[in-house]
């Protein structure tokens, strides 16, 4: 099996992440995948927002059976050549029969490239906690959230916001800050899940995000003092040692928990497996 991560995100902002000695959003992905299930597949990774030639030679989009897109610190408005790159890649690999799966970015690029658009949230940044997801009956019944709660909490950064979707398209889950905070869709012979947030993050990078962009945090208003930016930050490294502020921090299982927060992808894999060993 054969899986391909779509990187959304510019070299600069990827070499941002190593230079604070953490890992890039398409090595935290491909980490991540390769632990969830006990089974071997190979993963290619592509940075269509980084060259223009992105496919190297041999390699064909019809190789995989599965996608996935990373989050990005693009917006999607603005219409730049690695932007507009990531939106044809969308179209094409949507024509084809594939299993998709994107995050934040992720999600924007293929309900753009499907037909849906993407704002500026008028609510402004949700950023490190998406608060009280909760689960529609779409997203009840959907395979996606199989042993995940009705209401959940999830890591997450993003201005923007899906506000109109692809034809078909089903909400599965809706916060106080977007009422599309997950997706699902078909298009042509590929099936799309999609969230806003991002069940990949785990808390120690996040802490590392925190302390990469504590002004914009602090600017923007997501914690009202140093000393809470602080509390959460210390927590979210080191959650063995400062275990007992998981209560004071109001932290929930569905943040910290892997089997929990990162359920979406979790499934989704399994899904693709089972697919995959039908038609073999």
């Amino acid at each position: 099996m054969n899986i391909l991560i779509v990187d959304g995100n510019e070299k600069k902002a990827s070499d941002k992440f190593i230079e604070v000695s953490m890992s890039t959003q398409y090595n935290l992905y491909k980490n991540l995948l390769k632990d969830l299930v006990n089974i071997e597949f190979n993963i290619e990774i592509i940075h269509p927002a980084c060259i223009e030639n992105y496919l190297s030679k041999g390699l064909s989009l019809d190789d995989f059976q599965g996608v996935v897109w990373t989050g990005s610190s693009l917006n999607i408005y603005d219409l730049s050549s690695p932007i507009q790159r990531q939106i044809e890649l969308a179209k094409e690999l949507l024509n084809k029969k594939n299993k998709i799966f994107g995050s934040c970015w992720g999600l924007q690029v293929l309900t753009t490239a499907a037909g849906g658009n993407v704002r500026k949230n008028p609510k402004g940044l949700e950023a490190v906690i998406a608060n009280d997801i909760i689960l529609n009956n779409n997203g009840i019944n959907h395979p996606m959230y199989l042993n995940k709660p009705k209401k959940f909490d999830s890591f997450c950064w993003h201005y923007d916001e899906v506000d109109k979707l692809p034809d078909n398209a089903k909400v599965l889950s809706s916060n106080n800050m977007s009422s599309i905070q997950s997706v699902s869709f078909s298009h042509g012979d590929s099936e799309v899940w999609a969230v806003q947030y991002h069940p990949e993050f785990d808390p120690k990078w996040i802490s590392g995000l925190m302390q990469q962009r504590k002004l914009i945090l602090l600017e923007e208003g997501i914690y009202e003092s140093v000393d809470k930016y602080n509390d959460l930050s210390i927590y979210l490294s080191d959650i063995k040692k400062f275990n007992y502020l998981k209560f004071d921090l109001s932290i929930s299982d569905t943040l910290i928990n892997k089997d929990i927060h990162a359920a979406e992808l979790s499934n989704w894999l399994k899904n693709l497996m089972n697919d995959n060993e039908l038609k073999s």
